[in-house]
Parts: structure tokens; C-alpha cells; sequence
């Protein structure tokens, strides 16, 4: 049985867990929620880097980054492809929606971690410059998003995007400024697996 390092409210480990739910492979995977500060030893031989997700598959090769592990499980034998064919215009197109997601990751996982640390500790220029660059960053995925009824992992990616903004800064509209991506992530977030792993 494959293991997957996670928890339940990282938009990057969200991303393998829907993967994991459209592939139908959740009866092969055992999830193991960890606190990637507490540097945990069995996460730690997965990942030196101390980083969710990662997941140990059946033969206990480690894979780490969401997009690689996300990529892999797509290649498994069961579900829909959310990649499409590498090389073809579609595969590049699903791949740069995909991109700017993990951008948005990325730049929400410093705001809520510099928001932890004391409030004289605190620095309000990158605060003031990773949120103005979050904005930026939903106005051009919103450029780049498809249809609400499309789902790839592309489209799936920017979902989880949006749902984790709401989720951990509330204050900031990403709605407004991305209409588009607020139209599939309310679809996608109807589905079974967007739901049993909805933020908590």
C-alpha cells in the first residue's frame, strides 16, 4: 500500500488528494496527516526537505512536489486523464494553468506564515508586495481559465487556489478579480473529491 505525507489543509497536498479521488486509487493509498514543522522521521525519509506532500509508492520510491506526484498518479491505470497527451498544445495549455496555480500556492503559503510570526516580527512591505502579487496572479489565471465544466488539472489546480484564499485570507476578494477561476472553483467544489477534502 502507497503512503501519502499530507495534511488536511495544504492546497498542495488538496491537489494529490483530489488526484488520488479521480483516479480511484484511495483504496491504495493510506493519507498520513503531519505537521511538516514538527520534522516527523517518517516524513523526513521521504522528503529530507520535510515537505507535504509526499508519498512513498508500492515499490517505497519517494516522490515529492505536488505536481510531480499529482503527474505520476495521473499515469496510473484507472480514472480519466487530467493530463492530456505531453507535447500536444492541450498538454501545454492544462500545464500553464496548472503553473499559475502553484504560483498562488505558493505566494499564499508566505502571507499565512509571516502572518504566524509575532506582529513586531512582521514585515509589512513583503506582506503589502505577496498579496499585490497574489492579485496579479488571479487576474492572469483568470485570463488563462477555461469553461466551468472543463476539468484537468489544470482547472483543478486554480480551484484549489481559490478555495484556500477564501479559506485562510478572507479579506482578500480573489472573486472579483477572478471571475472565471470563481465560476469553475464553485463547479469543481461540488464534486466528491473536492468535498471530502474540503479545508478543515
Amino acid at each position: 500500500m502507497m503512503k501519502l505525507f499530507m495534511s488536511p489543509t495544504s492546497p498542495f497536498a488538496r491537489k494529490v488528494r483530489v488526484v488520488v479521488r479521480e483516479k480511484s486509487l484511495a483504496e491504495r493509498i493510506e493519507e498520513v496527516a503531519v505537521a511538516p514543522i514538527e520534522g516527523r522521521a517518517d516524513l523526513v525519509a521521504a522528503n529530507p526537505l520535510s515537505q507535504i506532500p509526499a508519498l512513498i509508492d508500492e515499490t517505497q520510491t519517494s516522490w515529492t512536489d505536488s505536481g510531480l506526484i499529482s503527474a505520476w498518479l495521473d499515469r496510473q491505470d484507472s480514472g480519466p486523464a487530467l493530463l492530456p497527451p505531453y507535447g500536444t498544445d492541450e498538454y501545454w495549455r492544462v500545464r500553464r494553468m496548472e503553473t499559475a496555480a502553484s504560483g498562488l500556492f505558493e505566494m499564499m503559503a508566505k502571507i499565512v506564515y509571516e502572518g504566524r510570526r509575532p506582529e513586531s516580527e512582521r514585515s509589512p512591505f513583503w506582506l503589502q508586495r505577496w498579496q499585490d502579487n497574489l492579485l496579479r496572479g488571479f487576474e492572469q489565471a483568470d485570463r488563462i481559465c477555461p469553461d466551468a465544466h472543463v476539468f484537468d488539472m489544470g482547472g483543478l489546480s486554480l480551484s484549489i487556489a481559490g478555495t484556500f484564499c477564501s479559506f485562510r485570507l478572507p479579506h482578500l476578494d480573489w472573486r472579483a478579480t477572478a471571475p472565471r477561476v470563481a465560476a469553475l472553483n464553485t463547479t469543481h467544489e461540488a464534486r466528491p473529491s473536492f468535498v471530502e477534502t474540503y479545508p478543515r
